[in-house]
């Protein structure tokens, strides 16, 4: 969808090189920039004409940051503002947004992130909630860290962890914030490679004109403007693991090329003669449904086949809302760790109203709810106040604020749609699963909790055919 030409930034910035920067960036997406060198010219212009959005850099003269962001607030509550800044620190997010600032970005910009939080900062994303603050916060984790037991959930991560092991290359579809590279960065973790590097790159944000650059490398003189020898991303993964995100958005060409890497195990960077040999597990991974673009003629079928020798899809978070309330507690737990932030719980009635949402942004927008409810809340736990917007679209005005399966115990659901009751096995089952989710896969904690013995524990696992691999 094409986006209004007619919206506005303001960005205040006393420094003109990124005034620049930040003009081309936004006209790309039709966005008008008008610029003011501190707060005192930015507050004129706010009371000239009418903005869409504002962008201030954290150092400018004269000012400081979180009280002119106040200041406007105070002025202008309803347009969004985006604090820049040089440091890319969690206790930087806590105090811009405490002051008023929707969301921040770290210095250098990359184009996609300042246009995506654009657009969120404008669209609202159905919800007012944002997508880039959850990149500040690290994502790293082992599979038995990972949180969720449902049975697609579970099953995709055991699939993930038996290749682990191996050199085969792994393809991971699902929708946009549902944990691709979370899950990558585990794989790679639980890999003999572990020791050497994660390379991630987003094939979507490199310019169709410089990807063969950006992955495979030039020499200083292979076109214009390479004023230096550049060493690709296949290069800087050599021994270690190559994550291509949105492999879906890599041009056709450059789908040739990384083909026949995949193949040889052999790199050529722009303008050498020479081959590298290089030593990469590739993991790649898609919004999109990768063989439907390979029928549509928009993904080369052989190259299809070469990465997805493991192929696992990542369900939406709609899809396993009983996972929400571990995973809200667990998140929690991890915002609680930022600098700035405390230990907060989450009510029975906040959980209510997380598992009723759709959450079209999945984990990553639940993330992001959670940790922006944290930083406003006072008390001592969220409560469904918390999160007025997911609220509102949970339960419209005027609709029944229906029980949902948290009437039936931590996320176990007791009735079929039909309003029967489900049988006894399908709900031990899910108690189970639940059990190992909770406790990431420590099996004698599921057996203590649960008040049986392990080997009973396992005997259950099989008669239930529930896989406990991951």
């Amino acid at each position: 969808m094409p986006r209004d030409a007619t919206r506005t930034l303001l960005l205040i910035d006393d420094e003109p090189a990124q005034r620049r920067l930040v003009s081309a960036i936004a006209a790309r997406a039709g966005w008008r920039l008008i610029a003011a060198a501190d707060g005192e010219a930015a507050v004129a212009l706010l009371g000239q004409q009418p903005v869409d959005a504002i962008l201030i850099d954290q150092w400018f003269p004269g000012d400081d940051g979180g009280a002119l962001i106040e200041s406007i607030r105070s002025a202008h509550p309803a347009v969004p503002i985006l604090m820049l800044t040089a440091l890319s620190s969690v206790a930087v997010a806590v105090e811009a947004m405490r002051a008023g600032a929707s969301d921040f970005l770290v210095k250098p910009i990359a184009p996609d992130k300042l246009l995506a939080a654009l657009d969120a900062v404008t669209l609202k994303a159905a919800t007012g909630e944002l997508r880039p603050l959850t990149e500040k916060i690290a994502q790293t984790l082992a599979f038995d860290e990972i949180v969720g037991s449902e049975p697609a959930f579970r099953s995709a991560l055991a699939i993930a962890a038996k290749a682990a092991r191996a050199r085969v290359p792994v393809l991971v579809e699902g929708e946009s914030g549902v944990g691709k590279e979370v899950v990558a960065q585990a794989i790679h973790a639980a890999s003999p490679r572990a020791k050497r590097p994660l390379v991630v790159v987003n094939c979507g944000a490199i310019p169709a004109n410089l990807v063969e650059s950006e992955l495979f490398g030039h020499e200083r003189g292979a076109f214009t403007g390479a004023f230096d020898r550049h060493v690709g991303r296949f290069q800087n993964a050599d021994g270690g693991t190559l994550f291509l995100d949105e492999i879906g958005e890599l041009p056709f060409d450059a789908q040739v090329k990384l083909l026949r890497v995949l193949q040889s195990g052999e790199v050529q960077p722009v303008g050498s003669r020479s081959v590298r040999q290089v030593d990469v597990r590739v993991i790649a991974a898609t919004n999109r449904t990768l063989i439907d673009e390979v029928a549509a003629g928009r993904f080369r079928e052989d190259l299809y086949y070469r990465l997805a020798v493991v192929q696992l899809t990542i369900p939406p978070l709609r899809e396993r809302a009983a996972d929400i309330p571990a995973l809200a507690r667990h998140l929690l737990a991890r915002i609680a760790r930022q600098p700035g932030m405390r230990g907060l719980g989450i009510t029975d009635g906040a959980l209510e109203v997380l598992m009723a949402y759709g959450w079209p942004g999945n984990v990553r927008q639940l993330q992001n709810a959670l940790f922006r409810a944290a930083v406003l809340c006072d008390g001592d736990a969220l409560t469904p106040a918390d999160f007025p917007q997911i609220a509102e679209a949970a339960f419209p005005a005027g609709g029944n604020h229906a029980p949902t399966k948290l009437a039936g115990g931590a996320g176990i659901t007791l009735f079929e749609a039909n309003g029967h009751m489900r049988s006894l096995d399908a709900i031990e089952a899910d108690v189970i699963r639940l059990a190992i989710g909770h406790y990431r896969g420590r099996m004698t904690e599921v057996a203590r909790r649960l008040g049986i013995g392990r080997s009973t524990l396992y005997r259950k696992l099989g008669e239930l055919g529930i896989d406990n691999a991951a």
